[in-house]
């Protein structure tokens, strides 16, 4: 893959022996080494891109400061589904407090003006050719939940659900606008 980032400057490399390194010295295997780089919410989702054969970029988080002087907010995944669209991925984790997802309420869908000034300079900076989402990553608190047919993942004795919002150009949407715009992630990357 080319070195170059969209902004024309070299993407800093990341020495192949320095993970395997640390991973090693802290003793932990591979899905504990995930949870130490990430939180748990974008760990879930990169091991679901892994079961569901999705290529993907994970952004390493010790480099995101390497964009520290640019002033935009980074975004966690580059994303290659199989319709060739790449897509530029940001994960927030939420806590699913409720029963059922029946009627998709509870599902709390707020995002910071910083995270929508983010990705609406990483739309600019890549192109056209991109498209950019939030992923809302829930972790079910109770285990008893009616999925109301919708996947549930299990990573890590939790349990998640995922969706996506393309049309994310809010701070927040209220319940119904936010049932009619967000889709199930399997629908959107599957």
């Amino acid at each position: 893959m080319d070195s170059t980032s969209p902004l024309g400057t070299s993407s800093p490399q990341v020495d192949s022996t320095e993970p395997a390194l640390r991973k090693e010295s802290l003793g932990l295997s591979e899905v504990e080494w995930a949870h130490h780089r990430r939180n748990h919410y974008e760990t879930a989702f990169e091991n679901w891109l892994i079961d569901n054969h999705i290529q993907y970029i994970a952004i390493d988080e010790r480099k995101k400061a390497a964009f520290a002087k640019c002033k935009v907010k980074s975004f966690d995944f580059l994303l290659y589904p199989r319709n060739g669209q790449v897509i530029i991925a940001e994960v927030k984790g939420r806590r699913f407090k409720g029963t059922s997802l029946s009627n998709l309420t509870g599902l709390e869908c707020w995002v910071t003006t910083e995270d929508i000034d983010g990705l609406t300079k990483w739309q600019e900076v890549f192109g056209p050719g991109h498209q950019v989402i939030f992923v809302f990553a829930y972790e079910m608190e109770n285990i008893d939940v009616d999925f109301d047919g919708r996947a549930a993942y299990d990573f890590a004795q939790k349990r998640y659900v995922f969706w996506c919002s393309p049309k994310w150009r809010t701070v927040t949407l209220p319940a119904d606008r936010f049932r009619r715009c967000a889709v199930e992630i399997n629908e959107f990357l599957l």
